[in-house]
């Protein structure tokens, strides 16, 4: 590959089945063939969410419903007053926070110093 692209594990499998002495060995194809069924598979868009996604989600809702109208809030603030932060770190809340930007959430700075506000329904 000229352009200096790194190969994926799909491009490796179809290299090798482009070899000759490899496309003649059906045992071969077929180990391939499965490996590239199985990468398929993992690369679907049909997993669940784990145990840990679930429970950032209510934690999300808990965090919107503990935030007040038009309040701005630092991420120090949203964990000393609404509960479902309290146990939490700043740099998860901030994690959680961010993924809820732009549809729930949105970003003030003022005299360089970030604060969120719920956006009104």
């Amino acid at each position: 590959m000229a352009n200096n692209k790194k190969m994926t594990k799909r491009d490796y499998f179809n290299a090798l089945l482009a070899i000759k002495e490899v496309a003649d060995n059906s045992a071969m194809v077929d180990f391939i063939n499965h490996e590239l069924e199985l990468l398929e598979k993992k690369n679907s868009a049909e997993r669940k969410p784990t145990a840990q996604q679930t429970a950032n989600e209510a934690v999300k809702v808990a965090i919107l419903e503990g935030m007040e109208n038009g309040k701005l809030y630092t991420i120090t603030d949203m964990i000393k007053e609404i509960p479902a932060c309290a146990e939490m770190t700043n740099q998860r809340v901030s994690a959680l926070v961010r993924q809820m930007l732009d549809t729930s959430i949105e970003r003030v700075e003022e005299k360089r110093k970030a604060y969120f506000r719920k956006i009104a329904d």
